[in-house]
């Protein structure tokens, strides 16, 4: 732990989310004098009283340059822009603009495992916790997916091992971070409404390898080569469902290094891009110390994670599945893909602007689309340009209940969004859990 840089340092912290709230408990004990400025007003006095007794300055329902005068560093919630005025003037007098990565990396006792990418990321995650739980080891899953990294790291010993999503906002706030592995499931575009540009995109997705060096491994997408071919000097493993790589699918098997672990038919968790995911997962867990024998239980047994195809049961003869985790077209088509069967598919959100005609050609199977929030206008065109019946909702527990009146027996009930949830929640998960209420409220 270095916490010498951090003692008796002037540190603001932006935001007060579940990440600003474990970045004020992990600086509190690394003895930091800290601000914590919010746009919110924090209404609930135990909580203030808690964080004057720990000595954190409150400065809540705006963001005052004055507070930059005496700043060392600022630890961020990844959700803010970094075009906010306060940002932007922190960014010209010098001062550090970090997120709670960051500062895990400083204070982890434990390795490494960071992952990252446009789709896949949480299942992978998920997949590598399991592979070495079940390798008798000790992982500790943390980042995006909920438990933030500055809170797990204080939890953490030698003996574990950190395993971190990372998405494209914490990573522009790396300064020195630097995983022992970094795995990458793929790199498309997405969130261009916060980073301006496909190419700011892929480069605050490619910050995870920006300290790396060939002492650390990196585990790349092998039909995606050519992206690290500006980095040079990384020790690179590759795996791909195609072709002969570290990890790769030969003969109706997974293999690892040309060592065949399981057959694909024997494999739990389906779905080309699920393969890709497994690959991927494979060799991180290798790396980390896991055993063939735990690999082959996670994969005969691991199914799919909340809200990313996620199957809730039937109803009068229709599946339904849940897949808000599909923030994206690219991610919808993976889910689209997945079935042959009649598909009622409920999508859309927040419009960022992109267009839905990537979309087109895997609506084959789609019968109807039942389509709310902000995109609701593009999903009806859509529809319309491809001759699918189309049905307005107000959200998606709504949608559900209005899918319900027209499935039938055979058919699958597929809500898989499109668009991120911001328009009417306050993330995916929520999202979800709305969609999975309606469900539940269906007569069974």
């Amino acid at each position: 732990m270095e916490k010498a840089q951090f003692e008796n340092k002037n540190v603001i912290v932006l935001g007060y989310g579940r990440s600003g709230r474990s970045a004020v408990s992990a600086l509190v004990s690394l003895g930091a004098n800290i601000t914590l400025t919010t746009n919110e007003i924090i209404a609930d006095e135990k909580i203030r009283q808690t964080l004057k007794g720990w000595g954190v300055e409150i400065v809540d329902g705006h963001h005052p340059t004055s507070l930059l005068n005496d700043a060392g560093l600022i630890v961020k919630n990844p959700g803010i822009p970094y075009t906010i005025p306060f940002l932007e003037t922190a960014a010209e007098r010098g001062i550090p603009i970090i997120t709670d990565v960051e500062l895990a990396y400083h204070m982890s006792p434990a390795p490494i495992i960071g992952i990252t990418g446009t789709n896949g990321k949480t299942t992978v995650t998920h997949l590598i916790g399991e592979m070495l739980e079940r390798s008798g080891l000790s992982p500790i899953l943390c980042g995006n997916i909920g438990y933030p990294a500055s809170e797990a790291v204080r939890e953490a010993t030698r003996e574990d091992i950190l395993v971190m999503e990372l998405s494209s906002f914490q990573l522009m706030g790396i300064k020195d971070f630097r995983p022992d592995t970094a795995v990458f499931t793929n790199i498309y575009e997405a969130h261009i409404d916060y980073h301006g540009s496909r190419e700011a995109y892929v480069q605050a997705k490619m910050n995870l390898v920006s300290n790396m060096d060939a002492s650390q491994t990196v585990i790349f997408n092998g039909r995606q080569k050519e992206m690290l071919a500006e980095h040079s000097g990384l020790s690179v493993e590759y795996f791909a469902a195609e072709g002969d790589y570290d990890a790769c699918i030969k003969d109706g098997m997974v293999v690892h290094k040309g060592t065949p672990l399981i057959s694909l038919d024997e494999v739990k968790l389906q779905g080309a891009h699920n393969h890709e995911n497994i690959l991927a997962a494979i060799l991180a867990a290798k790396n980390h110390g896991a055993s063939d024998a735990g690999i082959r239980e996670t994969l005969l047994h691991f199914g799919s994670i909340p809200h990313r195809m996620e199957y809730l049961g039937e109803h009068k003869g229709a599946a339904y599945y849940n897949d808000s985790k599909a923030t994206n077209n690219l991610a919808t088509t993976f889910a689209l893909e997945s079935f042959q069967s009649p598909v009622i598919w409920i999508a859309g959100g927040l419009d960022r602007g992109q267009s839905l005609d990537g979309l087109i050609p895997f609506v084959d199977s789609v019968a109807m689309i039942i389509t709310f929030g902000e995109t609701k206008d593009k999903f009806q065109h859509l529809a319309e340009k491809t001759g699918k019946a189309a049905v307005l909702a107000e959200h998606p527990h709504d949608a559900v209940i209005k899918a319900a009146q027209y499935a039938k027996p055979g058919d699958v009930v597929l809500f898989s969004p499109a668009c991120a949830s911001w328009d009417q929640y306050k993330d995916y998960e929520a999202r979800g859990d709305h969609f999975k209420e309606g469900f539940s409220t269906l007569e069974k």
